[in-house]
């Protein structure tokens, strides 16, 4: 009888477990569905296709959290890094619910690169029109980088980076080959 007891309770539990998981859609806030569950795992696809001497010095992540030596969660309720770290429009913020960075350690102008997750619903061509038009405007000290680049991630993340010309082609090309279905959008100098 006990046998038969503890059959069943293991029976139940993992059925009760069964429904505790969430699926790439759940994870993305109801919005496109996508292999990567966060905007951490997109960029980590990315490092990880970076060969020897490629990758520079690199910090991530927001003020609070920040991860040396690699990409870091980036906490969207920090709306003023946002928009002067990562060059995020204020008009964009209620249309992105996660988010990770990567940033050269010696200056932002090198290379800043962060991606988000898109709310269901949200424009991608007015996001990255704004994004563009918020990154063209500003006034950049201790020089100013080369290109911006903006990339579509199976329609659910989208891309942004900015920095020196040849850092961003390795970039570029190490994000297209790790990430299945990505492909630019954008890619215009910084004058």
């Amino acid at each position: 009888m006990k046998k038969f007891v503890v059959l069943i309770l293991m029976v139940s539990m993992l059925f009760s477990l069964s429904g505790c998981g969430s699926s790439a859609e759940e994870a993305n806030g109801g919005g496109e569905k996508s292999q990567y569950a966060q905007a951490l795992d997109v960029w980590n696809a990315i490092v990880a296709s970076y060969g020897e001497g490629e990758l520079f010095s690199v910090y991530g992540g927001d003020s609070e959290n920040a991860v040396m030596d690699a990409p870091g969660k980036f906490d969207v309720s920090k709306t003023e890094e946002l928009e002067y770290t990562l060059r995020l429009p204020q008009s964009q913020f209620d249309n992105i619910d996660d988010a990770a960075s990567m940033v050269h350690m010696m200056n932002a102008n090198t290379f800043t690169g962060a991606v988000y997750h898109l709310k269901d619903g949200t424009d991608l061509e007015s996001f990255t029109d704004e994004v563009k038009t918020n990154v063209l405007a500003t006034q950049w000290l201790c020089g100013f980088p080369d290109t911006l680049v903006i990339i579509n991630v199976d329609g659910a993340y989208v891309i942004t980076a900015f920095g020196e010309a040849g850092i961003m082609e390795t970039f570029k090309a190490n994000a297209l080959s790790a990430l299945s279905g990505a492909e630019v959008i954008l890619e215009t100098p910084i004058a």
